[in-house]
């Protein structure tokens, strides 16, 4: 016989069934707008920049909308009597036929000044439905895991669907009034005005290039190409490091940020190692070179330069991400991450080609999936509404050729790179090539040879071939290859007179 005690510790599984529920919907809202759009056409002009038919919860109103809508982009007036005929065979709704229904739902008709309202509220109904689908989605797909698909792929993914029903209303919002975009001209040339240089875009912290370029433009895809050993990674990492360097923000009452200068950058390296970029940036700002720091050939004093700037630098706001071989979507998600917590100013992708696209476009070939990443880098830089620097390699055929200069018939792999970019911009140094074709010591070819390499030993071009804001043309720069720093061109004839 069980003791008392025994019975009353056995668990109770007599759960009540839950109440079921149900996707929030508003069938009257979706009855009243079709009503209004049947007696008066111009309601549908007033939904029509957001509202789609996939966002009636009836399937009978997505329905009944989709063919109002195409009637009345046709020039023809939707009306029940005209829409009848493509309804008489639907099954009756209790009593009554669907002809008969479109009848019925111009009494319960909104009139044209509340059609709006009631278009946001079928619509964010259709976001609230949306939402549990992405939940629902996570949830089975968590229960049903595939070996080959990690769980970070899934965070991704979920996160790219969220983004996207969250940019929905970017998309929706149609036409803008020309005053709007005035004001937002305005807006822009006043900070430019008021920002030191006069820039209307980021200082990427080299004054010719800045002067040129008008500094990085928001949603620009700025393409920085040349061949290895160029210094593409090293001109890019010293604009990253500027940027972040000199970001400054006010931050508003209502949890807003108003960048006064500079800006958080997020340098995604698909080449190098966070160590080794850290690396370069130490060498540049402590003068250090990178090679001597990586076989510990430094002194003490250079050590403590060393301390002393990662020190400084300990709270710039760049944020490195060195996987390697990430998808253009893995990309996107990472950045529109990044934005959130912490705020965007600056991309930097280091380097294109080592991108990956869909698995459909790759089957196409590379030519497809390469355009796929950079139309993909381009919408990315509108969405976000930040700069976007990729790096790109080119092609061997500069090496065929007696000048070396680049082109932007050089870029590799495919035309869409040069279609997508904004502004394109080849590094140059023309030292790299000379230093390959020393002629034999003691002929006159030699001397001849030292004089050309005295001209251009540690001078750089950065050969714009792509502008749209702006002219293209040459700008020179120093380079100083030990500790990969670019720095400002200053002719002979301008240098400060020296006094021995």
């Amino acid at each position: 016989m069980e003791s008392t005690a025994t019975l009353k510790t056995q668990p109770s599984y007599d759960v009540p069934d839950p109440e079921p529920r149900h996707a929030p919907h508003n069938i009257e809202a979706e009855q009243a707008l079709l009503g209004a759009i049947l007696v008066n056409n111009e309601a549908r002009d007033r939904v029509s920049g957001f509202l789609l038919a996939e966002h009636f919860f009836d399937p009978l109103h997505a329905r009944i909308y989709d063919v109002a809508d195409r009637f009345i982009n046709a020039g023809k007036l939707a009306s029940p009597v005209t829409l009848k005929t493509y309804f008489e065979n639907e099954e009756p709704i209790g009593d009554l036929s669907v002809p008969q229904y479109l009848a019925r739902l111009t009494a319960a008709a909104t009139t044209v000044i509340n059609a709006e309202e009631y278009g946001r509220t079928i619509y964010d109904l259709a976001v609230l439905r949306r939402l549990i689908d992405i939940g629902t989605d996570m949830v089975n797909e968590a229960f049903d895991m595939d070996v080959d698909v990690s769980p970070v792929i899934q965070i991704e993914q979920a996160e790219q669907a969220l983004y996207n029903l969250a940019e929905t209303r970017k998309y929706g919002s149609g036409f803008q009034p020309f005053r709007t975009a005035l004001a937002d001209a305005i807006d822009m040339a006043g900070a430019a005005y008021k920002r030191d240089g006069g820039l209307s875009g980021i200082s990427c912290g080299l004054r010719d290039l800045d002067e040129k370029l008008g500094g990085l433009q928001k949603s620009d895809l700025i393409i920085l190409a040349g061949r290895p050993s160029m210094g593409k990674t090293a001109l890019a990492t010293n604009i990253a490091f500027s940027v972040s360097r000199s970001y400054e923000v006010d931050h508003k009452a209502d949890g807003t940020r108003q960048v006064l200068n500079g800006g958080v950058v997020a340098f995604f390296s698909l080449e190098m190692s966070s160590e080794q970029l850290a690396t370069r940036i130490l060498a540049e700002q402590a003068s250090v070179p990178s090679e001597m720091i990586r076989r510990g050939k430094i002194n003490e004093e250079q050590f403590g330069r060393l301390v002393d700037v990662a020190q400084e630098l300990e709270g710039i706001p760049l944020y490195i991400d060195p996987t390697g071989g990430i998808s253009i979507a893995q990309l996107s998600a990472r950045a529109r991450r990044i934005k959130r917590q912490h705020g965007l100013d600056l991309i930097v992708v280091d380097y294109l080609q080592l991108l990956t696209g869909s698995n459909r476009r790759a089957s196409e070939g590379r030519v497809q999936e390469v355009s796929e990443i950079t139309t993909g880098l381009k919408a990315l830089a509108k969405d976000l509404d930040v700069p976007i620097v990729a790096l790109s390699q080119l092609s061997r055929q500069v090496e065929n050729r007696d000048d070396k200069r680049p082109q932007l018939a050089d870029l590799r792999e495919s035309g869409s790179i040069e279609q997508d970019a904004d502004v394109v911009m080849f590094v140059f140094r023309e030292e790299y090539y000379l230093a390959r074709r020393e002629p034999r010591p003691g002929t006159p070819e030699h001397l001849e040879w030292q004089e050309e390499m005295e001209r251009v030993t540690g001078l750089a071009e950065v050969i714009i071939g792509k502008q749209r804001h702006g002219p293209t043309g040459t700008v020179p720069l120093v380079f100083q290859s030990e500790i990969t720093k670019f720095e400002d061109f200053v002719p002979a004839d301008h240098l400060p007179v020296r006094y021995e």
